[in-house]
């Protein structure tokens, strides 16, 4: 790895490695080594992908810089050419039984040679045997439909100069190619020899001095080019922000909408009077149970502006013909109420679980003081559950923060903003945003400047849940008071 320019993971594992070895041979760790599986794992899993995720942030890392540098030297350096007046020769192909092969080359003067890899040719005469040597004569079908050509063209036959190899181009050609590309260490230069043209190492591509750009190109370190881009272009500036701020709005407000109608709920078949209590909790729980793969893609059905139930209903009932999908603020009202639809169980479940833990003695001492029904809620129950559920709601609010399968299911982050140099939709929040300039987008993916824009994405979530926290720890000093 680390020959391959691949030095984090070799690090990585490297330091694993040795870690896990101290472990198991200095006594004093003993105890360690009951879950040294487990923080190797942690190590290669979790704090790796972390720690690469934030170094590529200030790295190109993209579509013709995705190898590293020691890589790309060996991909050019794999390229062949037929130089200028070599002749094409016919072949027949041999197979062995363990997949070996052999050609039977046709020079267009007439004249035949035996090639093997890795051995000189040898002359040969009449014509090519259905069996040569144990090896098996492919027909030109076979070489087709089995994949035998793609095999061929990767493997040398012979040896010096007398080298050969299967066209790519060409069904039934070979010839004598040799390599095209040459890295010059002293000049960091590839040189192509088919030309005389010299490529040099200009920021992770290799330039000519005509400002030719020779593919593929390497990653290498831009420092912080990735933010700059981020907070100084407008036109990637004005993009960002606005799904920055749908983001918060689309996770505070399904934290809101869920919170509300869960506890609602939960309040409201709270009673141990209340008939049937236990089968209609039992059936506020089937959205929690659906997979949102499945029930994102029915309320996309539902709501189906030409054959949607829903938009059917408002239709004759209100003449309301609503675009969920089309218009900007109705898409963004339709993937809040479809998330609400997802996330009210879970709201309702961790409610009820709240109220029951409750102390009775408090409600029965506000009724003593003359305290109503609103007034126990505001001044007791609320602030009491906002105590036990406050980091459930802080969790609630980081994953809606990155709720990628809703946002990509409703209407893949759609309708599409007008203007933007990214492709960026009006309902896209930051991770889904993200993913489009990493892999949708259709120019190319950018992993670099999406890694800046995941490692802005953390920042957020730590100053929100930071706040969020000591908001929380309030509400505790609070209830100490009561």
């Amino acid at each position: 790895m680390l020959r391959d320019g691949f030095w984090p993971l070799g690090t990585v594992l490297a330091g694993v490695t040795l870690l896990v070895n101290r472990i198991f041979l200095q006594e004093e760790l003993y105890p360690l080594r009951w879950i040294s599986p487990g923080l190797a794992l942690l190590a290669v899993m979790v704090l790796y992908p972390i720690l690469f995720t934030v170094y590529t942030a200030f790295t190109n890392y993209g579509d013709g810089h995705l190898l590293s540098k020691p890589l790309a030297i060996r991909v050019l350096e794999q390229r062949r050419y037929l130089p200028e007046g070599q002749a094409l020769y016919d072949y027949v192909a041999y197979v062995s039984p363990q997949g070996d092969y052999l050609l039977w080359l046709v020079a267009p003067d007439g004249s035949q040679l035996l090639v093997r890899p890795e051995a000189p040719p040898e002359p040969v005469e009449g014509e090519p045997p259905e069996v040569l040597e144990g090896y098996r004569r492919l027909s030109r079908g076979e070489l087709i439909r089995e994949g035998h050509t793609a095999r061929l063209v990767q493997v040398t036959f012979g040896v010096g100069e007398h080298q050969f190899r299967v066209s790519d181009k060409r069904l039934g050609k070979a010839g004598r190619y040799i390599q095209r590309y040459t890295y010059l260490p002293q000049e960091d230069a590839i040189l192509d020899n088919a030309t005389g043209k010299r490529y040099r190492a200009v920021e992770g591509s290799w330039v000519a001095e005509d400002g030719e750009v020779l593919q593929p190109g390497f990653q290498v370190f831009i420092g912080a080019e990735n933010f700059r881009r981020l907070l100084t272009n407008p036109a990637l500036r004005q993009p960002f922000i606005r799904v920055f701020l749908w983001t918060v709005a689309f996770a505070g407000l399904t934290v809101v909408t869920t919170f509300g109608v869960g506890l609602f709920l939960a309040l409201l078949f709270n009673p141990p009077e209340m008939p049937f209590r236990r089968a209609i909790r039992s059936m506020l729980l089937i959205p929690y149970a659906i997979p949102a793969f499945i029930s994102v893609p029915i309320w996309v059905g539902l709501l189906n502006p030409q054959y949607g139930v829903v938009n059917l209903f408002l239709r004759d009932t209100l003449g309301l013909e609503i675009p969920w999908f089309s218009h900007p603020y109705w898409a963004k009202v339709g993937v809040v109420l479809v998330n609400l639809w997802l996330g009210f169980p879970y709201m309702f479940l961790i409610s009820t679980g709240a109220l029951q833990a409750l102390p009775g003695d408090i409600y029965e001492a506000a009724e003593i003081d003359g305290a109503g029904p609103w007034q126990r809620f505001r001044f007791i129950t609320f602030p009491l559950l906002l105590i036990s559920l406050g980091p459930l709601l802080v969790a609630s609010f980081a994953f809606n923060f990155n709720n990628f399968v809703v946002i990509d299911l409703y209407n893949q982050g759609g309708p599409p903003m007008s203007g933007t140099p990214s492709p960026v939709g009006h309902t896209d929040i930051l991770v889904t945003y993200t993913y489009r300039i990493a892999f949708a987008s259709g120019r190319g993916a950018d992993l670099g400047y999406a890694a800046a824009i995941t490692v802005a994405i953390f920042l957020i979530l730590v100053a929100i849940t930071y706040i969020q926290f000591r908001y929380t720890r309030m509400l505790e000093e609070r209830a100490e008071q009561l």
